[in-house]
C-alpha cells in the first residue's frame, strides 16, 4: 500500500539525516514529502559547512497532517532549533502523536518533541548533547543505536541511520499505534 510520509525540515538540516530517510522512503513505493516553512528550497548542512539545497514540497502552512501516514524530523543543530520557534511546527507534530501515527527523529530532531510535549514516560533517544534536555522533558533517555515506544523511532547520529531506517520503516508499516498512558 502507498504511503505518503511528511519530512519536516528547514535550513540547517543534517543532509545524511533527510537524505537518508528519504531514500529510503522512497525505495519502498512511497511519497516522502519535503515539508518546511517557505517555498522555494533549503539549504543542507555537511560536514561543518553549508551543502546542497533541496526542494520544498510543500509549505508548512498548506501541509495537512491528515495527508500523512507518519512524520520524519532530521536533525542537525540549526534545523531543529528555528523549527521549534514556530508554533505551526509544534503544532505540526503535535498533531502526528494525537493521530497516533508513526514519527521517526534522528540525532537533534527530538528536540521539538519538547515543545511539542509529547516527550513524557516515552522511551528514546538522540544526540548525547540534548539528552538533559528530553529528560528534563519527562523521557526516559538511552544510549542506543535505535529507540522505539509505540510508533516513536529515535537514533542518535548519522552513524544509526541504517537501524533508524529499517525501524522507521517498520512502525511506518504497522500504522497507528495505541499508546499507553503513563
Amino acid at each position: 500500500m502507498k504511503k505518503n510520509i511528511a519530512i519536516l525540515a528547514t535550513n540547517g538540516f543534517e543532509e545524511s539525516e533527510l537524505a537518508s530517510p528519504k531514500a529510503y522512503l522512497e525505495e519502498q513505493g512511497w511519497n516522502a514529502d519535503i515539508i518546511s516553512l517557505k517555498s522555494g528550497t533549503i539549504k543542507a548542512w555537511k560536514d561543518g559547512n553549508w551543502s546542497k539545497e533541496y526542494n520544498v514540497d510543500v509549505v508548512l502552512d498548506q501541509a495537512n497532517e491528515a495527508d500523512y501516514d507518519a512524520l520524519v524530523l532530521p536533525g542537525g543543530v540549526i534545523n531543529p532549533d528555528l523549527l521549534r520557534r514556530e508554533e505551526a511546527a509544534v503544532n505540526f507534530v503535535r498533531s502526528f502523536f494525537e493521530s497516533k501515527k508513526p514519527v521517526a527523529a534522528i540525532c537533534h530532531g527530538p528536540q521539538i518533541l519538547v515543545d511539542a510535549d509529547v516527550l513524557k514516560g516515552r522511551k528514546v533517544t538522540s544526540f548525547f548533547s540534548v539528552k538533559n534536555d528530553l529528560k528534563n522533558a519527562g523521557a526516559q533517555w538511552e544510549d542506543s543505536e535505535v529507540v522505539v515506544d509505540n510508533g516513536l523511532v529515535t537514533s542518535r547520529n548519522p552513524n544509526d541511520l541504517p537501524a533508524f531506517n529499517k525501524k522507521m520503516v517498520e512502525e511506518i508499516k504497522e500504522g497507528k499505534h495505541e499508546r499507553q498512558t503513563v
